[in-house]
């Protein structure tokens, strides 16, 4: 395995998905990979929790 750069679905910036990150989503059995980048993914997260 490699690491993948991937496009995030919020704000477009390429992003790394690391060999350690695949790692990880497979042993939880995550079967797709992640549309946002790390900073879009925390602000999502803090949207959330806000309500």
């Amino acid at each position: 395995m490699a690491d993948k750069t991937l496009i995030c679905k919020d704000c477009g910036a390429e992003f790394v998905f690391t060999e350690g990150e695949q790692t990880f989503y497979a042993e939880k059995g995550f079967e797709n990979e992640p549309v946002r980048c790390t900073d879009c993914r925390r602000a999502r997260k803090q949207r959330r929790n806000n309500y």
